[in-house]
């Protein structure tokens, strides 16, 4: 998956007006959501300058720049363009300085305006630009909403993934994908999408491909999620210790991040679905503060404690 956007894309994808598009710099490889303000460059200081960042003059540059003279402001203009800059943004729908213009196509650099307060517009471009930049992979698993938390669900082929996910359906939470996820870090947490060609759509063996979007209404999918919970589903082993009370907290790493983790063991006759909204509400409750294996264990040593003061 790429790990850039092109001038191109921004303007695409961020609905710019385009004053002047570089002839050299429209499919510049952009792969960085930082932006700068210029107010410093315009002044005249360029120490540890970056001109491959966007652009970004907001009120406060343009408020400094119509406040000069017209030859003094194109001056500090051409001295700025000259450092080979990938694009300019004027924000807050502030007119473009006709200077400023004739500065951006003598030296083909690409001048771009929106409406957008300059606070939104960063924020905007901080979060598309992240996306996109992103570390990614693609896992096999089920991705789904339950009570408003993202649950990846993990097992070998034919386990009951898709199963267990149609009947979490069927109890009115909703289907993020089926089969392949794809996961994108955003800075400290994991989002998980679904391949667009396969959006909505869910295999169950023994009856085929269901678009779940048309049988069970819209407010049965969603397109992306934040990844709360990884579930690991896998046939019961008699062999095998399961824990049973909840003391120890079991992670798994993706892209450098730590999920909580549990695993479900399967039988006929168990409720898969019931389990996993057991152990959704119960990490809603951890990360509330309450732990309900920590307070059993208090509840027991104060026990122990007042069978002690009676002896």
């Amino acid at each position: 998956m790429k790990k850039f956007f092109t001038i191109n894309d921004l303007v695409k994808d961020m609905n710019l007006d385009v004053i002047y598009l570089s002839t050299k710099n429209k499919d510049y490889k952009m792969d960085t959501s930082e932006v700068t303000r210029p107010g410093l460059q315009l002044s005249g200081f360029y120490k540890k300058f970056i001109p491959s960042r966007l652009q970004v003059i907001g009120n406060a540059e343009w408020e400094y720049l119509n406040q000069l003279d017209k030859s003094e402001r194109e001056e500090k203009l051409k001295d700025y363009l000259s450092n080979d800059i990938s694009a300019i943004v004027i924000t807050a729908g502030n007119p473009v300085f006709e200077d400023l213009e004739l500065v951006a196509i003598n030296t083909d650099t690409t001048l771009l305006r929106t409406e957008m307060t300059t606070s939104k517009f960063i924020n905007d471009y901080y979060s598309y630009s992240s996306k996109i930049i992103a570390s990614k992979e693609a896992s096999h698993g089920v991705l789904i909403e339950v009570y408003g938390m993202g649950v990846f669900l993990q097992g070998k082929s034919g386990i009951g993934k898709s199963e267990t996910a149609l009947d979490l359906v069927t109890r009115g939470h909703k289907l993020v994908s089926d089969d392949v996820v794809e996961i994108t870090r955003v800075n400290d947490y994991l989002e998980g999408q679904s391949p667009e060609l396969t959006r909505h759509f869910m295999e169950i063996r023994g009856v085929g491909i269901l678009d779940i979007e048309r049988l069970y209404g819209v407010g049965s999918v969603k397109t992306t999620q934040e990844i709360d919970l990884v579930i690991e589903l896998e046939n019961w082993d008699s062999d095998k210790f399961y824990d049973r009370l909840g003391f120890e907290e079991t992670y798994t790493e993706i892209l450098g991040i730590n999920i909580p983790k549990i695993t479900i063991p399967m039988k006929p006759g168990r409720n898969t679905a019931m389990i996993i909204e057991v152990a959704t509400r119960n990490l809603i409750q951890k990360k509330l503060g309450y732990n309900a294996a920590e307070e059993l264990n208090k509840r027991v040593l104060e026990k122990i404690e007042e069978r002690k003061n009676k002896n």
